[in-house]
């Protein structure tokens, strides 16, 4: 396949915080061309988007299922390759669906479904169908969080023992879903956000982080909830004890009332023969600690990094590897992964480094054990 790959996207118009985001990343690399999509459920808006955006006015859609419709009847050298997702919670399901019936391979915002059944019912299909589905849980994608794990993988820590994993925000300190902030309004609404209000939103990616590092799964919690500024629906704060199936055990915190704190998404590992630390606010870092040595401090750019690491490095030493960096790389693995895709052939996740259907299954159960535990007198719960 010698051309761009072709994307549709539902979600992200004009006013969308995340959409934009999507679209910055994609041109990183230069492997997507944006062509079309349905970018609000408002038909006004959608097509603002798609003029600002400088396309076909004819692939511009007012709903997705049109856009659906009309795409896959389309010939092969023009249809597009996959979609992008990346509407509020409750709209993640139905066009993922609608995507891999029709034929299109998926990358969604997390979490992957508003429930567990929803994202079971995507696992079929993707099972069934083969088709590639990518998950944006985006802080994987940063090379220092690679280097972590190749770390935690190659056995110089020794056996993970203890895990610690926060993520303190303050934007949602005031109850701003009642001023008219589209953001606070659908993440602080269990009607579009699902069962879970931080715990879904930001504590998905603590979790996550933390899987994905030490390489091993999250089996049981001890969760508390709290719901902070009076009248909110949802949880804006929680804090639990983890424990790995590896036996070792954890703390995860997840807070949107943190005052001051902006994106402080921050882990700490230890092993038996040593610990790394990383933070997603200075992320070319990378600190690791030794029990009989100084300790390192490991930073984005340079040689001595593994090439899991390295793979991923798209800037000299000393200049930022970013967010908007971070997205492309979950990209860079999704859009390999559709090129070298072959009808029938299972994909082999674990080549292209990104988060995939099983972790957004994963991530659902995780966030109803989380509600299960908070609401049971029970000291643990396990997560089936």
């Amino acid at each position: 396949m010698k051309r761009k790959l072709r994307m549709a996207m539902v979600g992200g118009g004009l006013t969308s915080f995340i959409g934009p985001v999507h679209r910055k990343a994609i041109g990183i690399d230069g492997e997507i061309e944006l062509v079309a999509g349905a970018f609000s459920i408002i038909p006004e808006e959608s097509t603002a988007t798609g003029e600002a955006l400088y396309l076909d006015p004819s692939r511009v859609y007012l709903t997705y299922p049109e856009m659906f419709e009309k795409e896959s009847k389309m010939p092969a050298d023009k249809r597009v390759d996959f979609v992008s997702v990346v509407t509020p919670n409750h709209v993640h399901f139905g066009p993922s669906k609608m995507a891999l019936e029709n034929g299109f391979h998926v990358i969604v915002e997390k979490p992957i479904a508003f429930s567990l059944e929803e994202a079971q019912t995507l696992k079929k299909l993707v099972d069934q169908t083969g088709l590639v589905l990518a998950l944006t849980h985006t802080y994987t994608g940063y090379p220092m969080v690679k280097e972590a794990r190749h770390m935690v993988r190659s056995g110089v820590l020794g056996k993970i023992r203890k895990v610690y994993v926060e993520y303190p925000q303050g934007w949602l300190s005031k109850p701003l879903e009642k001023s008219g902030n589209m953001q606070a309004s659908w993440r602080t609404d269990p009607k579009q956000s699902g069962m879970g209000g931080a715990i879904g939103d930001i504590g998905t990616h603590a979790a996550n982080l933390a899987e994905y590092i030490t390489d091993n799964k999250i089996t049981e919690v001890c969760a508390l909830l709290n719901t902070v500024v009076e009248g909110r629906r949802l949880d804006d704060d929680c804090s639990m004890l983890v424990r790995f199936d590896n036996g070792a055990s954890g703390v995860l915190i997840a807070t949107q009332v943190a005052a001051g704190d902006e994106n402080n998404l921050n882990i700490r590992v230890y092993g038996e023969k040593g610990g790394l630390e990383w933070k997603q606010e200075e992320p070319n870092t990378l600190v690791v600690k030794w029990l009989d040595k100084p300790k390192e401090i490991m930073r984005a750019g340079w040689t001595y990094l593994s090439d899991d690491a390295k793979r991923f490095i798209r800037t000299p030493a000393g200049h930022p590897e970013g967010y908007l960096e971070a997205f492309a790389n979950i990209y860079r693995g999704f859009t390999q992964a559709i090129r070298d895709y072959k009808p029938g052939v299972k994909t082999d996740y674990a080549k292209y480094d990104f988060p995939d259907v099983e972790d957004g299954v994963h991530g659902m159960t995780f966030v109803e054990t989380v509600v299960r535990s908070a609401q049971s007198n029970e000291k643990w719960v396990k997560i089936n």
